[in-house]
């Protein structure tokens, strides 16, 4: 009787044993499946069958892109993310096209390589010490890196130029056996051997067990925060010599070369199969991944379809492969269909826990005085209010500092009024995102997809008007219910898919792109209207316009954040999401409020930034993403969410505006104030952040 007891489990826990091996490897599998695929589309759609001049063409074109998913997914591995890494290609691009010999056609190989892979490492230490060891956000590091990275490479080349040796070129663009193997192929196979060496070491076995589970990892003896310091450093060689490859193609220096790749490095990390919050996945699938995309937009241009819908589809890939991606790791798809399924005819019933009607009233308890307290005396402004007003009120001392340099530099500025209107005006367009913006970070998440909303919208706008009043009537409205839906798939994706907020906004950032480059062909045309370029630029009793509304808007984002209902399930929302669902909250519903709400306020930047300029410009909402997270941190806000208010973040507004318009006074260039804005970031987030951030 003993004898079945004691072995049937075993082909049980053998079938489990290669279940998880299966699964382990399923992304990788998926990835070489779909390559596989899609070179056998290429060929069949060809003049001819693949050639080796095809095949090393193909590898050479990935290869950038495949180095730089390789530094990504070891960051994403580690539970991380880095948003730094196209700026450490364009970095490294510019050294080595700044201090080659132009009269040097022979330059060395490795000496360069190692420039290049020693560059992206210093910027992977300066991430790494952030964040490992000041313990600060990932996002909010590599965000502040990246912006700082950028004035860095402006500085060194402001403009296309620059020498890089035929040598590199030669070598990494040649083949290792002529006719054989083409370099890039053999390249991207030595990165594979050493990933493959990597991962048995402790360092690899640290990597994907901190990716796991951090506490449970230093709970067995692990170094977390070196292991997560070495991620980023390892992560920066592997950006460094993308940038080494892509110098190699280009043969000069460009100081934007690598901006383009943000969204798909993290798309060819995606489709490689590994999973974003870390601990499953690999390199390997990731090279994959990024010849899978360039493939895609090689396809795309055979069908002659536009190169404008490259971004789209990129886009569309990463949200599709991070969907697939946890659909099979969580239940069938038929099984979250019956879910959602679910909810909506709960909603439809009215039975949620959320339309009972115990969430917002328990949650509004905390603002209304209990019956047994009202008798007391009223605790004194510090008690109510010290927690905001300790947080808030650095901005405002950090304002009056700044105005009174301003005095002494340029004069008169105290007291000339002149000074104050140029001041409001200019602080309109992030005071207004500082409301959307900030909502979202108050509720722990952060919105990527501003700058093109931007962008988009008042390409839109310039498009529909065209210098006409008239139409200004019917295109406000337009523009902005087409941003209610960006808002709506942001929110939508966040909360019914359940994807991460920096993926989903990222992604939508990039459709916007391709949408706005298909909408305008590539050059916007069409004017501001009269009336709304009056509106930002006239003056009634000495004051612009704009001035009044924003007097108004200020009002209503006070009273909005901080008084309805809405505002107290975002702060319910950012102190502790499991706790606002039990309280009965909203939460999906609020988020995607939250969302909407700040597609809606970067749409009202784009319409007043054309109104401001008088017509509407490609990336004309780049230089907003960085200073929309700027001031809400200056403010006070806690990046993780749950902490901050408006108040706060108008004199991270203020403060901000009043030292640009102290730069723009002196003779520094636009690189400059880009990485003064990433130090003031990274600066803000040091001084004002709180235990929780410790923990």
């Amino acid at each position: 009787m003993s004898t079945p007891a004691t072995h049937t489990p075993e082909p049980a826990a053998r079938r489990r044993g290669l279940d998880l091996r299966l699964d382990r490897f399923r992304g990788l599998a998926t990835a070489i499946v779909v390559f596989a695929a899609l070179l056998l589309v290429v060929d069949l759609i060809s003049a001819g069958p693949l050639s080796y001049f095809d095949i090393s063409f193909l590898s050479s074109g990935g290869a950038t892109l495949a180095l730089a998913a390789v530094g990504q997914t070891i960051v994403i591995l580690s539970g991380g993310f880095d948003l730094s890494a196209g700026a450490v290609l364009s970095l490294v691009n510019v050294v080595l096209a700044t201090t080659m010999d132009p009269t040097d056609f022979e330059a060395s190989i490795v000496l360069w390589t190692a420039v290049g892979i020693g560059v992206g490492m210093l910027v992977g230490a300066f991430n790494g010490f952030f964040i490992a060891f000041v313990r600060l956000q990932p996002i909010v590091v590599t965000l502040s890196t990246m912006f700082i990275i950028q004035g860095i490479t402006l500085l060194i080349l402001d403009k296309p130029g620059g020498f890089v040796s035929p040598s590199l070129g030669g070598f990494y663009l040649g083949d290792l056996v002529p006719g054989w193997i083409p370099m890039p192929i053999a390249l991207l196979f030595a990165v594979g051997l050493f990933w493959m060496w990597l991962k048995r070491t402790r360092f690899g076995t640290a990597l994907y067990a901190v990716g796991s589970d951090p506490n449970a990892a230093a709970a067995a003896g692990l170094r977390v925060d070196w292991t997560r310091f070495a991620v980023y450093v390892v992560a920066g060689g592997f950006y460094g010599l993308g940038g080494v490859f892509i110098s190699a193609q280009t043969g000069s220096g460009d100081p934007l070369v690598g901006n383009p790749l943000l969204l798909s490095i993290f798309a060819a990390v995606v489709v490689g199969g590994t999973r974003l919050g870390g601990g499953r996945g690999g390199p390997i699938g990731s090279i994959f991944g990024a010849y899978i995309l360039m493939i895609v937009v090689n396809i795309l241009l055979v069908l002659n379809v536009s190169a404008y819908y490259s971004t789209i589809a990129e886009g569309l890939i990463l949200l599709l492969a991070v969907l697939a991606g946890s659909i099979s790791r969580g239940s069938t798809l038929a099984h979250q269909i019956r879910g959602a399924w679910t909810r909506f005819g709960a909603w439809r019933a009215g039975t949620l826990p959320s339309q009972i009607g115990g969430g917002d009233r328990r949650l509004a308890m905390t603002d209304v005085a209990r019956p047994e307290s009202r008798t007391q005396a009223m605790p004194s402004l510090w008690s109510r209010h010290g927690e905001t007003l300790r947080f808030a009120l650095p901005a405002y001392a950090a304002l009056v500092l700044v105005i009174i340099v301003t005095q002494v530099w340029l004069g008169n500025a105290i007291l000339n009024w002149t000074y104050w209107n140029s001041i409001v005006v200019l602080s309109s367009f992030l005071a207004i995102l500082a409301l959307g913006q900030g909502t979202v970070i108050l509720t722990g998440g952060l919105d990527l997809s501003v700058p093109w909303t931007i962008g988009f919208c008042g390409i839109l706008l310039a498009g529909m008007v065209q210098g006409s009043d008239a139409a200004l009537v019917y295109a406000l409205p337009v523009v902005l219910l087409v941003a209610v839906g960006i808002g709506l798939v942001n929110g939508l994706g966040i909360v019914w898919l359940g994807l991460s907020p920096i993926v989903v906004t990222l992604a939508t950032n990039g459709m916007l792109q391709g949408a706005a480059l298909i909408y305008s062909g590539g050059t916007p045309a069409g004017f501001s209207s009269p009336l709304l370029r009056w509106f930002m630029t006239a003056k009634v009793l000495g004051i612009t316009p704009v001035v009044y509304f924003m007097v108004l808007f200020v009002i209503f984002s006070v009273i909005f954040l901080s008084r309805t209902s809405f505002g107290r399930r975002v702060y319910g929302i950012g102190n502790g999401l499991r706790v606002a669902q039990l309280s009965g909250i909203a939460v999906g519903r609020t988020l995607v409020g939250v969302y909407v709400l700040s597609a809606v306020c970067a749409a009202l930047v784009g319409i007043l930034l054309t109104g401001f300029s008088g017509q509407a410009s490609l990336g004309m909402g780049d230089d907003y993403l960085l200073p929309s997270i700027a001031v809400v941190v200056v403010g006070g806000a806690l990046i993780t969410g749950g902490r901050g208010h408006y108040l706060g973040m108008l004199g991270g507004v203020l403060l901000l505006t009043a030292l640009q318009t102290l730069l723009a006074g002196t003779t520094l260039p636009y690189a400059t104030r880009a990485i003064i804005y990433g130090v003031v970031v990274l600066g803000a987030v040091i001084a004002l952040r709180d235990r929780r951030e410790l923990s």
